[in-house]
């Protein structure tokens, strides 16, 4: 570690999962240099849980798999190889500089290096360059731990030859900067701003994953500066349309983009039904791209009126058809896109706490779309101008409490909580084919309307009455 300052190594004590510290001590003993790097460094120091520790080391792959009995070559050709420990996997890899960056993502070759400088001078951002082991301390060539401290994304040397080499690194600042709450550095700001246009380059794939990261951060106003940099006219230009479409309407009180923004961010707080279910991973990425997706219809359906008040009929089923396009072209998976776009048909249907009603709007719209359309419809309503913020939300919590009931009781809303079905059906004397079908379906409504009928026998009664 000698082409290393001593102030550029402090004396911070990180404490290391087992599994790391073994992977680094042998490595050690053997006459390799060693150290946690990147991401995991960074949140350790924030005092987060970091989800990945990544190992480097100046041991080349080869000498690497020669002393762990468990390794696989998930990434040889870059130096990296993951070892298997305890049943988890830590990436161990080479010392390493990147060739030239052709197509703006990867180097068209990598060489090995013994000097961990030349390694952590190729990192993207100073808060992600930063080393640890326990024999060193913290190795911090670029002020990443003054960053941190500091609250800013700063590019590793010039940032224009940082995005440059890389353009997804440019979607990665926003990103960060929306999952720590930390400002990004002028001059960062400015090369992101200026290689906007080489998102162009990346694909759709790694886009949507970043885009994601951000959307489901703490903080996922954070779209704005993205947008103010040119980056989402890139890579989200119907976000962009939203920004510049004004809603002249007593309901609102800013451009849709705006009013997009801030249901985003007051979507994922904890409602009744998700305090008591919880959201998984999944749901929670659905209900925020919905939230960012569900007024996107508004630019297409704008009308304004003799009065000079906007009026966008028809804007949720044309925000559903254009999810579905968005979703696609970002390489969405097709759960996701069928959810969101449904979240986006739906999220402006009229709601009220009246348990029949609350039934058939249950059976029209999915009980298993419900829960997430609740929250969404919250978070819409607080986006909206007094004394929509107020008054909708009231009502909405009563619906929440119907909503509650309804399922506390277990009462039937869709097909597969009937009591009977086709086969009961037969053995009652109908013909398989559209007709059960069909049956099935006005019993279905029939204990919609009548909950406590919902029983085989009243339902066979039902069924006789059918018959022609």
């Amino acid at each position: 570690m000698q082409e290393i300052e001593e102030n550029e190594v402090t004396d911070m004590v990180i404490e290391l999962p087992k599994q790391v510290k073994q992977i680094i001590d042998t490595l050690q003993a053997h006459g390799y240099e060693a150290y946690a790097v990147g991401g995991c460094v960074r949140d350790a120091i924030l005092g987060r849980t970091p989800q990945d520790w990544d190992i480097t080391t100046s041991a080349l792959p080869k000498q690497v798999k020669a002393l762990f009995r468990r390794t696989v070559d998930t990434g040889i050709q870059h130096g990296t190889v993951t070892v298997l420990l305890d049943k988890q996997g830590f990436e161990v890899t080479t010392y390493r500089v990147d060739g030239k960056y052709e197509d703006g993502r990867h180097p068209t070759e990598v060489s090995f290096t013994a000097s961990l400088a030349e390694d952590l001078k190729r990192r993207d951002f100073t808060i992600n360059a930063m080393a640890y082991n326990e024999t060193d301390g913290l190795v911090d060539l670029f002020r990443g731990e003054e960053d941190l401290k500091e609250g800013i994304i700063r590019c590793v040397g010039v940032a224009k030859e940082r995005f440059s080499e890389d353009a997804l690194r440019i979607l990665r600042a926003f990103r960060f900067s929306a999952q720590l709450d930390f400002s990004i550095e002028e001059e960062t700001l400015q090369a992101a701003k200026d290689l906007a246009d080489t998102l162009k380059k990346i694909s759709a794939e790694r886009i949507y994953a970043e885009l994601i990261k951000l959307l489901v951060s703490d903080h996922p106003e954070r779209l704005f500066e993205a947008y103010e940099c040119g980056i989402t006219a890139v890579i989200l230009p119907e976000f962009d349309r939203m920004w510049e479409t004004d809603q002249n309407h007593p309901a609102h009180y800013a451009k849709v983009g705006l009013h997009v923004l801030d249901t985003v961010r007051k979507t994922g707080k904890p409602a009744t039904y998700a305090e008591e279910t919880g959201y998984l991973p999944e749901e929670f990425r659905c209900l925020r791209l919905a939230a960012l997706f569900h007024d996107v219809g508004k630019p297409e359906c704008r009308h304004t009126d003799e009065e000079g008040v906007d009026h966008f009929y028809g804007h949720a089923e044309k925000g559903a058809e254009l999810s579905k396009k968005i979703l696609r072209r970002l390489k969405a998976d097709n759960a996701t896109i069928d959810t969101v776009s449904r979240l986006v048909k739906w999220h402006d249907y009229p709601l009220v706490p009246e348990e029949r009603a609350l039934r058939r709007a249950m059976h029209k719209i999915g009980s298993d779309l419900f829960p997430l359309l609740l929250e969404l419809r919250q978070a819409d309503l607080e986006a909206h101008a007094e004394p929509y913020r107020t008054e909708g939300p009231a009502t909405l919590q009563k619906v929440w409490q119907v909503f509650l009931e309804i399922k506390k009781r277990k009462e039937c809303t869709s097909l597969k909580e009937l009591a009977i079905n086709g086969s009961d059906l037969i053995s009652a004397g109908y013909t398989p084919g559209k007709e059960l079908g069909a049956v099935l379906e006005r019993l279905l409504l029939f204990v919609i309307e009548e909950p406590k009928k919902n029983t085989k026998e009243e339902l066979l009664k039902e069924a006789e009455l059918y018959k022609k």
